[in-house]
């Protein structure tokens, strides 16, 4: 588990490229990453995973009842080495196997796409926030402020967080100078202020913040900061709520302990915990069409301006 989530901080791991979850109880090809080993063998978004198979590494299971730490730490291993998916497609009577090549995998945490009538929307994912998102969120800012668009939709859907200082470092740019971002709050009630350390590139730029139930921790800081600093209408669905901050120890072995060292409030002192933030508009989006309900409304709420 240690190892798990060391490489998505760090951008990097060996395995097929897939982003999973589930679809009611079943567990659901979110989408192959481009040019992965998933792309490759032919995966496909909504193909519905019913069995995992490794024979190196001892695993032939279905898949009901797995979490997806399990399902992610089933599915990744060493480059070179292979996994089997039983997989069900739409349209497809019955199941068949993907055998799948595991190859290195880079990642990247910052995208950006333009979106709407002539493109003139700026649609900004950011996946999370790890070692690699302050430079890749660089160059797409830069990319957006050139580009002369009339609006940004800073998607933050599915974003687990990572590393509070990214959440920080990005809400800069819709901000002025010295602004509070969040509180980090100790036990004794000692607080400490997080603040912008520069002029930020986008703060006369329309935007709007798309979030979801996958939206937590440091997507929640950067979401609940730029909706009270700058009035941005959150879109979406009610985010996670994960308040607390925690600091990782290492330990032999390759483990390691997370131990909860503070609490973080909202520029405004509020703590989000177990709440989470509710957006303005909500809107679910339905798995059972293609069409992404929650980016449309986000374009037409912007085109309304």
């Amino acid at each position: 588990e240690n190892k798990i989530i060391q490489e998505d901080l760090e951008g990097n791991f060996e395995g097929v490229g897939i982003q999973i979850g589930f679809k009611g109880s079943r567990l659901t090809v979110i989408a192959p990453l481009p040019k992965t080993p998933a792309e490759k063998a032919g995966l496909r978004p909504g193909d519905f995973i019913l069995g995992i198979k490794d024979e190196n590494k001892g695993i032939d299971r279905a898949t009901d009842g797995i979490t997806l730490p399990e399902a992610v730490q089933a599915i990744r291993g060493p480059a070179g080495s292979k996994v089997t998916l039983v997989i069900v497609r739409e349209g497809q009577d019955e199941p068949f196997e993907v055998e799948v090549l595991r190859e290195k995998i880079e990642v990247p945490s910052v995208e950006v796409s333009f979106v709407g009538e002539g493109e003139s929307i700026a649609h900004i994912k950011i996946l999370k926030f790890a070692g690699e998102t302050f430079g890749e969120w660089q160059n797409a800012a830069r990319r957006v402020q050139s580009s002369g668009v009339s609006g940004i939709i800073l998607d933050l859907r599915n974003n687990p967080g990572g590393f509070l200082q990214g959440s920080v470092d990005v809400a800069a740019d819709f901000l002025e100078n010295d602004t509070i971002v969040v509180i980090e709050e100790k036990g004794s009630g000692e607080r400490t202020d997080f603040r912008t350390e520069r002029v930020g590139r986008l703060t006369n730029i329309p935007t709007l913040i798309l979030v979801n139930a996958g939206s937590a921790s440091a997507s929640e800081i950067l979401a609940g900061a730029l909706a009270e600093l700058k009035g941005f209408q959150i879109v979406g669905e009610n985010t996670f709520g994960k308040g607390t901050i925690q600091e990782p120890q290492q330990l032999d072995g390759g483990a390691a302990l997370h131990i909860t060292v503070a609490r973080w409030l909202t520029p405004k002192g509020i703590w989000i915990n177990d709440k989470g933030l509710e957006p303005n508009v909500k809107i679910e989006d339905n798995s059972e069409t293609e069409e992404d309900e929650q980016l449309q409304e986000a374009i037409r709420l912007l085109n309304a301006q």
